[in-house]
């Protein structure tokens, strides 16, 4: 496995480049007047071609936000800021709408994102760019373990599995560089969720870079490169996989150190407090209310992110 970075050794330049993030919504308070209300600030994320990178987070983190944000489908009272990059060049409106669908493909969490009037075979059809389309379809219905006659149904006639490997064959007929999967897994036989995120994986050892958001940390690390962390709408840590091992020594941040030690093969432990929720972000580090790390500067200074050990961190005190 490559360092980020390089692809067999040789270094190349990120796929996906995504600096000091921030998003906010325009929002009508009471009296009519306007207030925005700020749900990222500060993410960076970098994906690099051949790699995995897991996104993980509690809900309200930020992780489909940012998604939307890449994807060009955020709603319209949305205010982006911040630079993203795919492929060394900026993100307008007018790429990101020309690279939807094609240089990057969208697996997305919910299944209202199928035509309800249109049989679903059609719609997996429409996503092939190359080749025979009624073959391609085909193929990846048997891949995905889905009967010949289901390309003839609508998406109300799917139960909600079904649904979903049809989301997920969609997104994968075509030959996008970037793929980002939000919650490709949640309601699929263990069976394919193993075949949906090993297929992932192999459009990464292609050379495509593959963004996977999720809530299953063990997938995560048994599928991706690197693993990003988000906590209150930014990123704390960034992290090799084979970081989350052994105590958690080797992460650098407490709240990524805490979710290694609350899953059920380790500590199993809690972590006490909540995330802040937008609105209503402390001042300073967005972690520290709950942090046994604590000290004046977290309450007065948002850390910056920095590099450390191989990763990157934002905090002031990681060692």
């Amino acid at each position: 496995m490559s360092m980020p970075g390089e692809v067999s050794g040789v270094k190349t330049e990120p796929m996906l480049s995504v600096r000091e993030l921030s998003v906010s919504f325009i929002q009508y308070a009471r009296g009519l007047k306007q207030q925005l209300l700020e749900v990222i600030n500060g993410l960076s994320i970098e994906l690099y071609p051949g790699e995995v990178v897991a996104v993980v987070g509690s809900s309200g983190s930020g992780k489909s936000l940012l998604a939307h944000a890449v994807l060009g489908i955020l709603p319209g009272n949305a205010i982006v800021s911040g630079d993203m990059q795919f492929g060394g060049e900026i993100l307008t409106s007018k790429r990101q709408s020309t690279l939807r669908g094609t240089e990057i493909a969208f697996v997305p969490q919910s299944v209202n994102y199928l035509d309800p009037l249109m049989k679903v075979g059609a719609q997996v059809k429409a996503a092939v760019k190359q080749g025979s389309k009624r073959e391609v379809q085909q193929k990846i219905f048997k891949r995905y373990h889905l009967d010949k006659n289901v390309e003839n149904l609508y998406p109300f006639q799917l139960s909600g599995g079904m649904a979903r490997r049809i989301l997920v064959a969609g997104a994968l007929v075509g030959n996008a560089r970037l793929v980002i999967a939000d919650e490709p897994t949640p309601g699929l036989h263990p069976a394919v969720v193993k075949e949906t995120l090993h297929h992932l994986r192999e459009l990464s050892d292609e050379g495509r870079a593959v963004m996977l958001i999720t809530h299953d940390i063990k997938a995560a690390l048994e599928y991706a490169d690197r693993i990003a962390v988000f906590y209150a709408g930014t990123t704390l840590e960034t992290a090799n996989v084979a970081d989350f091992s052994g105590d958690g020594s080797d992460l650098r941040h407490p709240y990524s150190k805490a979710l290694w030690k609350a899953l059920p093969q380790n500590d199993f432990v809690s972590l006490p407090g909540f995330q802040p929720a937008s609105g209503e972000l402390p001042q300073g580090c967005l972690f520290a209310p709950r942090c046994h790390m604590f000290k004046d500067l977290c309450k007065e200074k948002r850390p910056k992110e920095r590099s450390l050990r191989g990763g990157k961190v934002r905090c002031h005190y990681a060692t």
